[in-house]
């Protein structure tokens, strides 16, 4: 790391948050730094399965349906710019999916959320079990009912955060795998300097994307932002032929097929701390679902397991806007099991704050200082 480094920007945390907005801030000539205290999008990044949910035609109250209606519009050109700037193609696809139900509570719930599609002009079907197969044919004919969502889209995950590391150093950013923040050096309010092992590198603006380790490295600034890390474990299997057409959701849990063959199954939401170990009861748990949803299933190896931790946060909505009593700090964390599908929207927000503009999307229901909620905010049409 060179003597005395500078940024324009240093953007603390490589996941695919973090490297969203050094990409963004890249294309509008800036110069970020950015720092990970190990390999780049391997945390909540990693196990994350790349769900994209449609957006809303239609203006909507709901500040997650903005957020989550305005990534959506930015994936295809984002996924489009990525593989001219790199030659990597993200996997972004418009594959669909169903969201299933194999009980009548789960069937009432589904009923509810196609109010909720219906109310933002999302497209959808509902499928009677003799209808299955037209949409999806691996699809267990035990199932009460399906309902096909045409425009849910996926990426590749780790392709999409390799395209991005790609492009941003491409574009004149500077990443720093292996080099953690250990702190801040403060002058008159304003962050000075981001603290390494290597030495402070001096910067304009400082963001904290660091996941759940965003409230221990603001903790000692006097700046409070709960970032509880939710863990979440997933399966690989992988069939060796093209299984599913869809992605498949039965509530909190979902089957996303790849092009070669492999099926991503999960995903949990746990309260171990920072414990990231796999373990073998949820993969058996996961595993049978897989096998519930779609039998052929069964047949399929296992490749792999793994897990991560994402950031919560204190209403289940994102951090994204200034650090209080900070002048030149922004957050963008707490995005839970939404990161993938909502980095984009975020990443725009957050170079439009850095440059000065006026955010596309309103952020105070996003601010790190928000009110806390007297009552649990309103459920967004699709679960992350």
């Amino acid at each position: 790391m060179p003597e005395h480094e500078t940024a324009d920007v240093v953007v603390v945390g490589g996941g695919v948050v973090g490297l969203s907005i050094a990409y963004v801030l890249a294309t509008e000539g800036l110069r970020p730094v950015v720092l990970d205290r190990r390999e780049l999008g391997r945390e909540a990044s990693w196990a994350g399965a790349g769900i994209i949910a449609p957006g809303s035609d239609k203006p909507h109250p709901l500040p997650m349906a903005r957020l989550r209606t305005r990534s959506a519009e930015l994936y295809p050109n984002w996924s489009e710019r990525l593989r001219e700037l790199t030659g990597i193609d993200n996997g972004y696809r418009r594959c669909g999916a169903v969201d299933v139900a194999l009980d009548a509570k789960q069937e009432n719930d589904l009923k509810a959320a196609a109010g909720r599609w219906r109310s933002e002009g999302i497209a959808f079907e509902r499928l009677e079990p003799g209808d299955f197969a037209r949409v999806e044919p691996s699809l267990s004919p035990e199932l009460r009912v399906a309902y096909f969502v045409p425009d849910r889209a996926q990426v590749r995950n780790p392709r999409h955060l390799q395209a991005l590391a790609t492009a941003c150093e491409r574009l004149g950013g500077r990443l720093r795998p292996g080099v953690p923040c250990t702190g801040f050096a403060m002058s008159r309010g304003k962050v000075e300097a981001v603290q390494t092992p290597g030495g402070p590198i001096r910067c304009g603006t400082a963001v904290v994307s660091a996941g759940p380790w965003t409230e221990g490295l603001l903790g000692p600034l006097g700046v409070r932002v709960p970032t509880p890390p939710i863990k979440g474990q997933i399966v690989l299997l992988n069939s060796h032929r093209p299984i599913l057409q869809r992605i498949v959701e039965l509530e909190d849990r979902y089957l996303v097929p790849r092009d070669d063959g492999r099926v991503l199954v999960g995903a949990t939401e746990e309260d171990a701390g920072f414990e990231t170990k796999p373990t073998a009861s949820v993969a058996r748990d996961l595993i049978d679902l897989a096998i519930r949803l779609c039998p052929v299933l069964a047949e399929a190896s296992v490749e792999t397991t793994w897990a991560g931790l994402r950031p919560g946060s204190m209403d289940t909505r994102p951090i994204l806007g200034w650090a209080p009593e900070v002048g030149n700090l922004l957050i963008a964390t707490g995005h839970r099991r939404a990161g993938l599908q909502l980095s984009p929207a975020s990443a725009e927000v957050v170079a439009d704050l850095i440059l000065g503009r006026t955010p596309s999307l309103d952020v105070a229901d996003f601010r790190p200082d928000r009110p806390a909620a007297s009552t649990p905010s309103p459920p967004d049409a699709f679960r992350s």
